[in-house]
């Protein structure tokens, strides 16, 4: 168990629950998350890496591929 979470939730994961239960709980934090992103700082890498990204998609627009044709790929594969 991670050494992170409120004693609550290690309480909580201690407790029996059904798999809808457990989707519910899953959903629940999920839905959480939106509105404490703003608190989680970027890592400068993340940024360095995202600019290089847009700068080689920019140098060669060429290259992309549309949407529609990755989830084509996708579905067609076994």
């Amino acid at each position: 168990m991670s050494q992170q979470l409120p004693d609550a939730a290690t309480e909580l994961l201690k407790t029996p629950l059904s798999v809808e239960q457990r989707l519910e709980l899953i959903g629940e934090l999920w839905d959480g998350i939106p509105d404490s992103i703003a608190a989680l700082p970027v890592p400068e890498w993340h940024r360095e890496e995202l600019e290089r990204r847009l700068a080689s998609a920019d140098a060669d627009p060429q290259v992309a591929v549309p949407w529609e044709e990755v989830k084509k790929r996708l579905r067609e594969k076994p």
